[in-house]
């Protein structure tokens, strides 16, 4: 349900009380900033931002709050599965799977999700089993957790360059990092957001 451009005025000025006073205003006082005839004005007001599902009752006296919106959703291709030996070409999501993301988590850029195999990376709570999100790109600046092609083969690791070397580093104690000795390396993107099912 969409507002008119008064309601809309209407619910900035509530928007704006809020956080400047931490308390939602009156009616007398929403009646008083609009110049409006009655508090019945106020109350039509009121009671259509409410069912627009911007505002909700409250047991305050003031008799209403800002209701927590959902956010935006955007759906993103899924490429495959990260860490599994198969090459990915992100620029391709034809066919591919479809899996909606907040957009704030994917709001830069073109990005794509991966399914995680393996615990290399669980000291980053990055699981076997989770779905990351991937901003598509090709650099990356050291210490930022990366998807790259070694020699055809997908992973996720930590992203380290000092001089002309370049290491992979796992986020498992257990496990040691890649050195990238020539051969064919390449990043796909750069690790934005994470999503993680529970399983009972």
């Amino acid at each position: 349900m969409n507002l008119t451009k008064k309601q809309k005025e209407v619910l900035d000025f509530i928007i704006n009380y809020i956080e400047t006073e931490s308390v939602s205003p009156s009616y007398s006082e929403i009646q008083k900033h609009f110049g409006l005839k009655s508090k019945g004005s106020v109350q039509d007001y009121i009671r259509y931002i409410k069912q627009a599902g911007f505002l909700k009752e409250s047991k305050s006296s003031r008799g209403f709050e800002l209701a927590s919106m959902p956010e935006p959703m955007i759906q993103i291709p899924v490429l495959g599965e990260v860490a599994a030996g198969q090459p990915l070409d992100v620029g391709d999501d034809q066919g591919q799977d479809l899996i909606a993301v907040p957009e704030s988590m994917a709001f830069k850029g073109k990005c794509f999700a991966l399914n995680v195999k393996g615990n290399s990376m669980i000291e980053d709570c990055i699981m076997d089993g989770d779905i990351i999100v991937v901003r598509s790109q090709k650099v990356a600046k050291s210490g930022e957790t990366i998807v790259a092609l070694v020699d055809g083969a997908a992973t996720v690791k930590r992203y380290h360059k000092k001089n002309n070397r370049i290491e992979l580093h796992p986020a498992n104690e257990a496990l040691k990092p890649i050195v990238v000795r020539g051969g064919d390396f390449k990043i796909q993107g750069i690790v934005v957001g994470l999503i993680r099912s529970y399983k009972y």
